[in-house]
C-alpha cells in the first residue's frame, strides 16, 4: 500500500502537534513491510537533522510562495505525477491550499483520500473571513467528499455536524507517542543546561499562543501564593507573540522571579524536562487531543490538563486531573496535585502504563492501516462521492 501523507507545515518549531502527528504516522507506516510512506509538504524549516530522522520516508517539499498563508509554488504536472503513483491519500489539517490542490488532483485521477482535520475545523483565531472564504471555495466540498474522516478525539464530532458530515464516516484514531523517544533522563545535566537550580518546577510545554493558555497557567500559579514558595513555573515552547505579555503578567502578579522561559525544546532536552518536572500542566483553551499529555505520560510525569484537551478518560481512570480551562480551575488542579506528592506520583505511573498500552504508535498505525484498507476495498474515489465543483 502506497500512502501519500499531506501536511503543509512540518517545521519542527512552528508546525505544532499536527506536524508531529504527521511525522509519527509517516515513520510508523515506513516501518511496516506492507506499506510505503510519502510525505508532501512545503519547504518550511526542514533542517538536515529533521530529514535524517525521516528514515524510510520519501519527503517531497515544494517551495512556499508565502509563509503567512502557506501558499505552495508547485508545478501541477509534478503534483499529478506524485499522486498517480500512490494508492490512497491522507490529508492532515484543513486551512491549506496544498490540501485543496491535492484533493482536486485526486478527483481527476480517481484516487481516494481520507481527511484528519486534527481539531482545525472550527473558525476561531485570526483570519476568520479568509477561513470562511476557503470553506466556500474548497473546504466544504473537500470534507464532504472524503472517504473517511479521521478524528483524534470524540470532541471533534460536533465539528463534523457543523459541516453536515455523516458521523458514520468518522473513525477515531488518537494521537500517540514513541516511548523510545522519551527515555533520556539526566536531571543534573538538564538543570545546568537551562540554569534551573534546585527548585522543583511545574512545566508547561507548548507554543506561547493564546489557544494553548500559557496566560492561564501563569495566573493560576500566581494564585498559589505562599502555599508552595519553593516551586518555579517553567514554560518551554516557541514564542508566537505572547512572551513579552507573559513576562509582564508574571512581573505584575509578583512572580517574575519564579517563572522561567526556555524557548523551543526538542529531543533529549524535552525528554529530560518531562522527567525532571514535578508536575506537567496543559492549560489549553482548545485542542483536539494533547500530544504533550501523552509525551509527559510516557515519562511517568503527573499531569493536570483542561477539559479542552480531548483526554477526559484519563482522569476517569485515575491517570491525571482534568479541570475547566479557567484560572480558577487550574489553580484547584495545581493545589490538589502539588499538595499530594504521593498521590500525584501514583497518577503519573498509571498514566505511563496507559500510554504504553493504548497510545504507542505501533498500536495506532495498525488501526490506521486497517481504515485505509477498507477504503481501498470499497473502491471509494473522490469522483464517486461527488465533484469538487459541485455543492
Amino acid at each position: 500500500m502506497r500512502v501519500l501523507n499531506v501536511h503543509s507545515n512540518m517545521d519542527p518549531v512552528w508546525g505544532g502537534g499536527t506536524a508531529e502527528r504527521t511525522r509519527q504516522t509517516c515513520l510508523a507506516l515506513a516501518a511496516l513491510p506492507q506499506a510505503e510512506a510519502t510525505l508532501l509538504t512545503l519547504d518550511l524549516g526542514l533542517t538536515p537533522e529533521w530529514r535524517r530522522e525521516m528514515t524510510g520516508v520519501e519527503v517531497v517539499a515544494v517551495p512556499c510562495a508565502n509563509r503567512r498563508f502557506q501558499l505552495p509554488w508547485a508545478a501541477p504536472s509534478r503534483m499529478r505525477q506524485l499522486i498517480e503513483r500512490v494508492d490512497v491519500i491522507h490529508l492532515l489539517g484543513h486551512w491549506t491550499l496544498l490540501n485543496a490542490l491535492v484533493a482536486r488532483q485526486a478527483r481527476i485521477l480517481g484516487k481516494p483520500y481520507v481527511v484528519c482535520p486534527a481539531g482545525a475545523l472550527s473558525i476561531v483565531g485570526r483570519s476568520r473571513r479568509l477561513k470562511r472564504l476557503y470553506n466556500r471555495c474548497f473546504g466544504n466540498r473537500l470534507l464532504r467528499r472524503a472517504a473517511r474522516h479521521i478524528l483524534i478525539s470524540t470532541n471533534e464530532l460536533p465539528h463534523l455536524d457543523q459541516y453536515g458530515i455523516d458521523r458514520g464516516r468518522a473513525v477515531l484514531i488518537p494521537n500517540g507517542v514513541r516511548p523510545e523517544d522519551f527515555r533520556f533522563r539526566d536531571d543534573v545535566w538538564l538543570r545546568r543546561r537551562f540554569g534551573l537550580g534546585e527548585r522543583p518546577f511545574v512545566l508547561f510545554v507548548g507554543r506561547l499562543n493564546s489557544i494553548k493558555g500559557p496566560d492561564l497557567i501563569v495566573e493560576a500559579f500566581a494564585r498559589l501564593g505562599e502555599s508552595f514558595p519553593q516551586h518555579e513555573l517553567v514554560l518551554a515552547g516557541p514564542d508566537e507573540g505572547m512572551a513579552v505579555q507573559l513576562r509582564e503578567l508574571a512581573r505584575r502578579l509578583g512572580i517574575g522571579d519564579s517563572v522561567r522561559f526556555l524557548g523551543f525544546v526538542a529531543g533529549e532536552e524535552k525528554s529530560a524536562l518531562y522527567h525532571a518536572a514535578e508536575l506537567l500542566a496543559i492549560p489549553s483553551r482548545q485542542e483536539a487531543m494533547s500530544i504533550v499529555v501523552l509525551e509527559g505520560g510516557a515519562c511517568g510525569t503527573p499531569v493536570v490538563f483542561t477539559d479542552q484537551c480531548g483526554l477526559e478518560e484519563l482522569s476517569d481512570l485515575g491517570a491525571g486531573v482534568v479541570v475547566p480551562a479557567t484560572t480558577a480551575g487550574l489553580e484547584r488542579g495545581l493545589r490538589a496535585m502539588l499538595g499530594d506528592p504521593g498521590g500525584s506520583r501514583a497518577m503519573g505511573e498509571r498514566l505511563r502504563a496507559l500510554v504504553l498500552e493504548r497510545y504507542s504508535w505501533d498500536a495506532i498505525v495498525a488501526r490506521f492501516v486497517a481504515v485505509l484498507r477498507e477504503v481501498l476495498a470499497e473502491g471509494r474515489t473522490p469522483r464517486a462521492a461527488g465533484d469538487l465543483r459541485g455543492g
